[in-house]
């Protein structure tokens, strides 16, 4: 079920003064989705005067040269930072219009009816992440694993996914990790949750995750603490992503709507009847409020849905970066 990756750009300019001055730069941007896009300008060869035995030809081209050399370098003897803007203007650009255009088609078939299928959907990708061995976590392999029992119901939002994804592709292929991360992101916001940034350049996995890896919904809290403890996730972080159980057919408030409800109804029923009605949540949440850690959080919650709010898009990032491999720069 959250650390962003921040896009990088290294750029180095080396003037050396020779008779033939050159003026290499090479820049390294990374590109959205599934390839790298390097832009690159290789150092100009030194253009030398004619000599008086060299013919007219010669004479043209090595004029011409000349103006080819100085206005490939003339956007270097500017000032340094008005080029850099230019540069990294030209490399966001690329990447955020990749990333609008897969909030968009997403937006299109993920309807608030759809959103909690397609949020479990990346908890089932992400959620086999271990720590000890770095396996697992946000890889896609997902879409190989989807008639396992575990993950019975997620053809649907695959079906969904399948069909934004397409269309994207057709502008510039994605992976799957990032589809589906971007995707969970998405079906909160469409809610009324809280806006989630995600980082592109996730690598897809070729073969599924081994199987029982995920946390079993039939976990006592103890058992809950120890499983996301070996996925890096603190007892805060269960917390605050269990929340995202606020979205279907599980008791707690509006199926369609995100916001706090899922907390305030553990409290009303847990502490105020001293025990939950099997028809509310599922096994793992009625045994959070049996726990004083977990009791705090949820308490913190209930009062303070901007706090909800915060604390879920941090475990959020930190959930769908967890294992992830990143495209190389």
């Amino acid at each position: 079920m959250a650390s962003s990756s921040t896009t990088s750009t290294v750029v180095s300019l080396l003037c050396s003064a020779t008779s033939s001055s050159r003026f290499p730069f090479n820049s390294t941007l990374p590109a959205k989705s599934s390839s790298a896009l390097n832009f690159r300008a290789n150092s100009l060869p030194a253009t030398h005067a004619p000599s008086s035995s060299s013919s007219g030809k010669d004479e043209i081209l090595g004029r011409r040269g000349l103006v080819f050399t100085l206005t490939a370098t003339l956007p270097l003897l500017l000032p340094f930072s008005e080029s850099m803007e230019a540069f990294t203007a030209k490399a966001v650009e690329p990447d955020t219009s990749v990333y609008e255009a897969m909030k968009d088609e997403i937006r299109k078939v993920v309807s608030k009816g759809k959103a909690a299928g397609v949020l479990r959907f990346v908890f089932h990708d992400a959620g086999t992440f271990q720590l000890d061995d770095n396996s697992g976590g946000m890889n896609g392999s997902v879409i190989y694993e989807l008639d396992r029992p575990e993950n019975k119901g997620l053809k649907t939002p695959f079906k969904i996914l399948e069909k934004a994804k397409t269309e994207v592709d057709a502008v510039q292929p994605v992976s799957w990790a990032d589809m589906i991360a971007v995707a969970g992101a998405e079906a909160v916001s469409v809610c009324g949750g809280p806006t989630i940034p995600v980082a592109l350049g996730r690598l897809d996995s070729k073969e599924p995750d081994p199987e029982g890896k995920l946390p079993e919904e039939t976990l006592d809290v103890y058992g809950l603490k120890q499983s996301f403890r070996a996925k890096g996730l603190s007892t805060q972080e269960l917390v605050a992503l269990s929340g995202a159980h606020t979205l279907g057919n599980k008791g707690f408030g509006s199926p369609t709507v995100f916001d706090n409800s899922y907390f305030k109804v553990l409290l009303e029923e847990s502490v105020s009847s001293g025990s939950m009605s099997s028809m509310t949540g599922l096994p793992s949440d009625r045994a959070l409020p049996k726990d004083d850690e977990c009791l705090r959080w949820i308490k913190k919650y209930a009062d303070d849905q901007n706090s909800f709010f915060e604390d879920f898009e941090k475990a959020y990032i930190k959930l769908v970066n967890s294992g992830a491999r990143w495209k190389s720069l």
